[in-house]
């Protein structure tokens, strides 16, 4: 799976965290500078986005919003920790490493 991340300056562990979940990182953009704060062209080749509300402004979040829901990719806003990203991703039904026998996400893999 490919994602778009959008906001923050540093990742920092998220690039690990995002591997422990199969999740590669298409491209990331700080969303501070102008061209970014813009819809992107298109999303081509991107299965979900990744919005770090804790360095975006409303607009900026509005426009990949948008831009998500006109291409059906899936998106998701948390704040850019380990622990909020980790919390977001399994609620969306993705688990870090193999799922094991009973875990009710396992078809889903």
């Amino acid at each position: 799976m490919n994602a778009y991340l959008v906001g923050a300056d540093v990742l920092g562990n998220i690039p690990d965290l995002l591997n422990r979940y199969g999740i590669t990182i298409h491209k990331h953009v700080s969303g501070r500078h102008a061209a970014h704060q813009r819809k992107p062209a298109s999303l081509k080749g991107v299965d979900l986005i990744i919005l770090f509300t804790d360095f975006l402004g409303h607009n900026v979040m509005r426009h990949y919003r948008e831009l998500a829901n006109e291409e059906n990719i899936r998106f998701v806003a948390c704040r850019r920790s380990v622990c909020s990203l980790s919390q977001t991703l399994d609620k969306l039904g993705h688990c870090a490493g193999n799922p094991c026998d009973t875990c009710p996400q396992r078809k889903l893999h």
